[in-house]
Formats: C-alpha cells, sequence, structure tokens
C-alpha cells in the first residue's frame, strides 16, 4: 500500500512539473517575443527622445521643449483630447443603452445583436466610401438638405468633419461595446432581479443599485478598450482627407505620420514617449479604481 501511495505521488510530482516546465516555455516564448517587439524598441525610443534625429547628439530636454512649443503639437493635442473626452462617455453610454434594450427582448434580441456588429466587419475603405457617398458636397445628405431648402455643408473640409468623425466611431465601436456590456450583464445573477421586483423594486431602481454596482469591473475594461480604439480613428480621417486634412480633425496620429514622413526621428520618439506615459498613468489609475472596486 505505501510502494502504491508512492508511486502516486510520484506520478502527480512528475505531471505537475511537466506542466510547470510547459507553462514556463510558452511565457518565456511570450516574454521573448514582447521583449523584442516591444519592450526593446521602446527603450530605444527612449533614448532616442534625448538625442538628436541621427541618435548621435545628447540635447537632454531639448527635444522636450521643443515638441510642447510646436502648434502643430499642441493643436493635434487638443483635437485627441477633446476627441476623447467627447467620444467615450457617449460610446459607453450608447453602447449600454443598446445592450440593455437587447437584453430586454430575449431571444428576439439574437438578430440586432448581430447587426450591431456588423460594422466591425467593414473594412476602413468600405468606411471611406460610406463617407463620400453621405458627406460629400454631392452627396446624400447634402442632397436631402437642399431638397428642404438648406444650404449643403462641406462636411469633409470645415469643422463639421470633427462631428462626422464622431459619429464614425460611435457607429464602428458601438457593437463592439455592446458585447461587452452584455457579458458583463449575464455575470449578474438573475435572482438578485428576482427578488428585487417581488419588493416592489421598479425598473430604474433595479438599474441604479443591482446592474450599475456588479458592472463596475466591466465599467473599466470597456473605457480602456474604448480609449484604445478612439486611436485607430484616425485611418478613416487620413484616408479622407491625406495628411493635413481640416484643423479639427487634425490628430495625434496625423502628427505622427508627418514627422515620420519628414524623418524627424528626435520629435517623434518624444511624442511616443509622452504618449505612452499619459495611457499608462491612465491604465494604472484605472486598475486602482478596479481593484477597490473588487475589494468592497
Amino acid at each position: 500500500m505505501n510502494r502504491m501511495l508512492k508511486n502516486i505521488l510520484r506520478k502527480e510530482h512528475n505531471t505537475k512539473k511537466g506542466e510547470s516546465t510547459a507553462a514556463f516555455i510558452f511565457m518565456g516564448l511570450s516574454i521573448i517575443g514582447m521583449s523584442v517587439f516591444f519592450l526593446i524598441p521602446f527603450v530605444d525610443t527612449f533614448r532616442r527622445s534625448f538625442f538628436d534625429a541621427r541618435g548621435k547628439t545628447f540635447i537632454g530636454l531639448r527635444g522636450y521643449v521643443s515638441v510642447f512649443g510646436n502648434e502643430a503639437f499642441k493643436l493635434a493635442s487638443m483635437n485627441t483630447i477633446k476627441f476623447i473626452s467627447i467620444c467615450i462617455p457617449l460610446l459607453m453610454l450608447v453602447s449600454l443603452v443598446i445592450s440593455l434594450l437587447i437584453r430586454s427582448i430575449r431571444p428576439h434580441g439574437r438578430f440586432l445583436k448581430t447587426t450591431y456588429l456588423l460594422p466591425i466587419a467593414i473594412p476602413v475603405a468600405g468606411i471611406v466610401i460610406l463617407w463620400q457617398v453621405l458627406f460629400n458636397q454631392r452627396g446624400i445628405i447634402n442632397g436631402i438638405l437642399t431638397s428642404v431648402g438648406i444650404e449643403s455643408i462641406d462636411f469633409i473640409s470645415s469643422s463639421a468633419a470633427f462631428w462626422v468623425l464622431i459619429f464614425t466611431y460611435l457607429w464602428k465601436n458601438s457593437g463592439y461595446n455592446m458585447v461587452l456590456w452584455l457579458t458583463g450583464l449575464d455575470g449578474i445573477p438573475i435572482t438578485l432581479y428576482e427578488t428585487a421586483k417581488v419588493d416592489g423594486v421598479n425598473a430604474w431602481q433595479s438599474f441604479w443599485h443591482i446592474t450599475l454596482p456588479d458592472l463596475l469591473p466591466t465599467v473599466g475594461l470597456v473605457f480602456l478598450l474604448s480609449l484604445l480604439n478612439g486611436f485607430k480613428v484616425f485611418r478613416e480621417a487620413y484616408l479622407v482627407a491625406g495628411n493635413y486634412p481640416h484643423d479639427s480633425i487634425y490628430l495625434l496620429q496625423h502628427l505622427f505620420n508627418n514627422w515620420f514622413l519628414n524623418l524627424d526621428i528626435s520629435r517623434l520618439c518624444v511624442v511616443a514617449v509622452i504618449l505612452c506615459i499619459v495611457l499608462l498613468s491612465i491604465i494604472l489609475l484605472m486598475q486602482r479604481f478596479l481593484w477597490k472596486v473588487d475589494r468592497t
């Protein structure tokens, strides 16, 4: 009996050792890939932000001073902050409302759920064509405006381009966020709603005291993914309006692209470091918020 027990324990030990070895191998490969393609290049980018464009002459903080005093950087930064400040709250609110509506009409909401996910599958080039068809000077919207006696609007080359960009961002990302919200909603026990209904709690009170508190962890995830997706909207603006669009939609990604084309590597590295620090600070603050939520 003792010998059999020892054999069983030895097999379990060997199995766990093999699983640990496999885990370390896969983790090692991931760490190597992250180091080669992300960590080492970023360290070099951080180093080059203190050197000239050739990377040989040390200039200290002069590159940072030059960037913060650059008018194009100020314009791109303000537009990006404005865009994110408006889009993220709107996107989170709109996608949450959609997810609540779809969940309330189950199982008939499956078709609508698929419909809202379709914009994710549309290529960027298709969205650009949609821009041209809808918002061109001779597009559908201007055709409707002129037919009712309203003067046409130059959506692409005026301040209206900013709101077109916001509409595009909301339209393309609402379905993705809706899936995230639905996942969070599915994690809330249905018994809580049934008990609240028995106690006479109405729909608004149920949302405020049950749904919203239990969705707080999902709020952090949706916020971070919405923030990161907000930097991808540059593609549509770039394909429609080129390197130098209207001032209202000149974003940080335009600045990156133009400085890269001009081989202004030093200032490009400075902006990359600044953006990384800002995003990392936001992520850390959100993680701290989620940690406090989990503890409560």
